[in-house]
């Protein structure tokens, strides 16, 4: 028999005499097996792979601590055994393949923690953020189930808010010929823009309202801008919806959004892309008496009719 052996037996308690302390005296033993019992998982193994590193273990095995002992003689740890086979792997050979997963790396790095083994601690550590590396993703794009979810979304974040609202099925006419296209176009410059801004705008979909293609923009839990993307066109006597692509308003209205960051950084690009647009549209607003920072603009695209009987915050 060479290295250590592990039983899987779990042992059930039984009445008996209790566990004795003592003190374990290694001496000339280094070559001799011990019987472990770890939470119930039996192993073999010898004083010499215990007492390889400055650890708990050694401290255990060369008489500096005391060790509980049954009536047959083996050696009582209280703790899971599940992973012990590996922490004597890596006394034996000062290295071990780690587990695939995240969970079995945190139980084991745990075991090592309390083992006061550095050395495999630093690995699950260092696998750990591979892993993490590895798997974190870019960007991720929430996706609402309710208004109530929305409304929480936007007033929590600490960033910009840019939402994309698609739901085809919301048609009581046929399309035209290029809608089709232009939703993909829509949905396609969202993905766009959310892996460019992922870390200064928050994006969110939905799948679940009344528009067909709309896009809304929100600075500090308040709706700065709409842009909705469809119309209402009469061919051959017959109403049929239109899917407009306006990239360039929606990147705009993605560029002002930027200006509600908090903290907010000044930015003299995106001040110049956005001013055009902002003293085009501060003539009417002078008129009503609102800056436009308080108001929705809303743009609607190629409408069959320009008056828009919504009102403010919907």
């Amino acid at each position: 028999m060479s290295g250590d052996t592990c039983l899987t037996t779990t042992l059930c308690p039984a009445a008996g005499p209790k566990p004795k302390a003592c003190s374990f005296k290694g001496g000339s033993l280094g070559n001799k097996y011990v019987r472990l019992n770890v939470g119930g998982s039996l192993y073999y193994t010898t004083v010499q792979v215990l007492t390889r590193h400055d650890t708990m273990l050694k401290a255990m095995f060369s008489g500096r601590m005391e060790v509980l002992t049954d009536k047959e003689g083996w050696i009582l740890i209280d703790r899971c055994g599940k992973h012990f086979g590996t922490i004597l792997n890596y006394l034996r050979d000062d290295t071990i393949a780690l587990p695939k997963h995240r969970q079995e790396i945190k139980e084991l790095m745990a075991e090592a923690k309390y083992y006061l083994i550095q050395g495999l601690v630093d690995m699950c550590q260092a696998a750990l953020q591979d892993k993490k590396d590895l798997y974190e993703p870019v960007c991720n794009i929430p996706i609402i189930t309710s208004p109530k979810e929305e409304e929480r979304l936007i007033e929590s974040s600490m960033k910009p808010v840019v939402k994309l609202l698609y739901n085809r099925s919301n048609n009581k006419y046929s399309y035209t010929s290029n809608s089709d296209d232009n939703l993909l176009k829509n949905i396609e410059l969202f993905d766009k823009l959310s892996l460019r801004f992922n870390g200064r705008v928050l994006f969110i979909k939905d799948v679940i309202g009344d528009e067909i293609c709309c896009w809304s923009f929100y600075g500090q839990g308040r709706k700065l801008a709409e842009v909705c993307c469809t119309s209402i066109v009469y061919a051959t006597e017959k109403k049929q919806t239109k899917v407009e692509f306006p990239e360039a308003r929606i990147y705009e209205e993605t560029l002002n959004v930027l200006l509600y960051e908090t903290p907010r950084v000044p930015d003299n690009s995106l001040l110049e892309a956005t001013s055009r647009s902002r003293s085009q549209a501060s003539h009417s607003e002078d008129d009503d008496g609102f800056e436009l920072r308080d108001r929705v603009r809303r743009i609607h695209v190629k409408r069959y009719s320009t008056y828009d009987d919504r009102q403010l915050g919907h």
